[in-house]
């Protein structure tokens, strides 16, 4: 009887550590276009690399897209991550147009995605020496099954971008004490954005600057999350 409790314990765990390795490789058979300041600050420069690698690990083919380049060089990607090193002034509107899953984290570029309104500070932007979000939404599953309450994203205080998005989104999480100022939402296709925009496709906003490095287990499923619940939403090509 021990030697049937001994074996069914451990096929539960090979099934789990299993079932663990394949979320983990979430990205296996997809593509993914990486939009980045191959010339930016050492620190945007080395986040960028990480969440190269990090998506690598998680299966996808990466393909590192300039600021600079054409948009038709994201053609054919099953999805699209905008990072914080890029210049919004520079990138502008880009790929507000386009019906490719979009995830990115550069607040300045939130109002040239329609994704927020066009005041600074007001709309979007970028609060110093934190760590902690506010779940408001855990059903959700870019909440990556964290319960609702304070969520501690990195390893030590740092910067994190902010944004206010507009009627249709989902928010998932909120700067403590501050309601207004979203951390992590997410427009569905055909979602209305700021005033009458509509998302193309899904849209997600995460919090992280050139700080991806010092996310912690909490932050990374919610990078995770958000990058799983974007690439489901893709359409066919």
């Amino acid at each position: 009887m021990k030697l049937a409790k001994i074996f069914c314990s451990f096929f539960a765990l090979t099934v789990f550590l299993g079932n663990l390795a394949i979320a983990q490789r979430y990205g296996e058979k997809h593509s993914v276009a990486l939009v980045v300041q191959r010339q930016g600050q050492p620190p945007a420069v080395a986040s960028d690399e990480r969440v190269r690698a990090h998506l690598e690990q998680r299966g996808f083919t990466v393909k590192i897209v300039d600021q600079t380049d054409p948009a038709s060089l994201t053609d054919g990607v099953d999805i699209i991550l905008i990072s914080s090193s890029v210049s919004a002034k520079k990138l502008e509107g880009k790929y507000r147009q386009t019906r490719i899953p979009v995830v990115l984290w550069e607040s300045y570029l939130l109002p040239h995605m329609g994704m927020s309104g066009l005041r600074e500070e007001v709309d979007y932007g970028t609060i110093q020496e934190r760590r902690y979000a506010w779940l408001v939404n855990a059903p959700h599953p870019l909440s990556a099954g964290h319960p609702a309450g304070l969520l501690n994203l990195y390893e030590k205080n740092a910067a994190l971008n902010w944004g206010r998005p507009g009627l249709g989104a989902n928010i998932i999480a909120t700067v403590p004490g501050e309601r207004d100022k979203a951390l992590v939402f997410a427009y569905e296709a055909g979602a209305t954005m700021d005033y009458e925009n509509l998302a193309p496709g899904a849209r997600v906003f995460l919090p992280v600057d050139a700080t991806f490095p010092n996310l912690n287990e909490a932050g990374l499923s919610i990078f995770d999350s958000a990058v799983q619940w974007a690439l489901a939403r893709r359409t066919s090509k």
